[in-house]
């Protein structure tokens, strides 16, 4: 009998007929498996294990519980196949009717997101659990958005009160179930948290994974696939296919490039601000009772080093070009908000960051008590390890006097 108390609905019973392939999208070929099998792999990856149930087309129940038990039965997870209904509502409930009662905590996941970390999992499961509430995953809004009739543009939206929702959308089992049994057949949710949203059960926003990102179309497979370091190949009947990154493509060439690694670095300098009221921003952290930091943002050096060193190792310019001074959509805007944005773009330029260091110069804030928790939010923002260090200059120059602080940032990228 199973003992796990949190489950993982993988929602795979979609068409995908906007990717180009003839198979549902979850079949399609990603690395050396499929995007569900990538993704079912981000699921077994969990700290606690959990129940799966797969929800795939009803054809390709059988061959779904073929393909995958055995890597289940291997991470000791309950594992349970079932068949998708008319509507991702349906399918989502025919999830839930598999579960045992022992189940505490539900977590639905799209595997049209097979890139999603396995921590994010966990981080909802536990705040779920923490909060007694649900829990979606999702990042801030960075582009200007648009309100438009007949296609023209009527208005523009405050994107700060928005945000880009994710999976797996996390809650607890009896709300779960109490909001699908209250939900109106007729209307077409685009998502769960909107169900129990209806039901008028709370539900909290914590940071989403850059890597989460929806498989829709076929540059969103593209963008997968540089993540995998795998390289796109046709098959003989002409169907596109994967070569994985240690298997020759056909024709006998390589089917990936060796890795290719790019190193940037960054610098910024802040003046302490003149309002003794404004606060100290410093590597993602706020600093209670530490003097503030001028600037059209929060003054962040830190996190705007980071940005200038991945930036330049991209080969995408530097801070000031992607986040003028002069944009009203970056006044007061956190470290966050930079660092997700530049992860973003170095990641839709075909790259992934490696590792990161930054190196903070002044006299204030003592950064060692709070050194763990900068990196920790740091290398969570960026998906990639983080380490922070601090200095002095012996009371030399403009930190040494006291005037403000400065960070200097090295990145390392790699490519396919």
């Amino acid at each position: 009998m199973s003992s796990s108390t949190v489950a993982v609905i993988l929602v795979a019973a979609g068409s995908g007929t906007r990717l180009g392939h003839a198979e549902p999208k979850a079949f399609v070929p990603l690395g050396e498996s499929t995007i569900l099998g990538v993704a079912l792999d981000a699921v077994l990856g969990m700290h606690e294990t959990p129940h799966v149930v797969v929800v795939a087309p009803a054809d390709r129940v059988a061959e779904v519980q073929v393909r995958f038990a055995e890597v289940a039965a291997a991470a000791s997870a309950p594992f349970d196949v079932v068949p998708g209904g008319a509507s991702r509502q349906d399918s989502v409930e025919a999830g839930l009717a598999v579960l045992p009662r022992l189940v505490d905590t539900v977590l639905v996941h799209d595997a049209a997101r097979p890139l999603t970390p396995s921590l994010v999992f966990d981080e909802v499961a536990a705040a779920v659990r923490s909060r007694g509430h649900g829990i979606v995953p999702g990042l801030p809004v960075v582009d200007t958005i648009k309100r438009i009739e007949g296609g023209h543009v009527v208005s523009t939206v405050d994107r700060s009160v928005l945000a880009a929702v994710q999976t797996p959308q996390g809650f607890p089992r009896e709300d779960l179930d109490d909001a699908f049994a209250s939900a109106d057949p007729t209307f077409e949710y685009t998502d769960d948290a909107a169900i129990a949203a209806a039901a008028g059960f709370t539900v909290d926003l914590v940071p989403g994974d850059a890597r989460g990102f929806k498989i829709t179309v076929p540059e969103d497979l593209r963008r997968a696939e540089q993540h995998l370091g795998v390289a796109p190949h046709v098959r003989p009947d002409g169907e596109r296919a994967v070569a994985p990154a240690s298997h020759p493509a056909e024709l006998g060439t390589p089917a990936v490039a060796p890795p290719a690694s790019r190193i940037g670095t960054g610098v910024d300098v802040h003046a302490f601000a003149d309002d003794p009221a404004t606060p100290l921003w410093l590597a993602g952290l706020e600093w209670p009772g530490e003097r503030g930091l001028s600037g059209h943002s929060d003054g962040d050096a830190a996190a705007h080093a980071i940005c200038d060193a991945l930036l330049a190792a991209a080969g995408l310019g530097d801070v000031g070009a992607i986040f003028g001074t002069a944009d009203p959509r970056f006044a007061a805007a956190h470290g966050e908000v930079f660092l997700a944005e530049t992860r973003r773009l170095v990641e839709a330029s075909g790259f992934r960051i490696v590792n990161v260091t930054v190196q903070i110069v002044g006299n204030r804030p003592k950064l060692a008590p709070r050194r763990a928790e900068a990196e920790a939010l740091l290398s969570h923002v960026l998906g990639a390890p983080v380490s922070v260090a601090a200095t002095t200059t012996d009371g030399l120059g403009f930190t040494g006097r006291g005037e403000g602080v400065s960070a200097l940032a090295t990145a390392l990228l790699a490519t396919p």
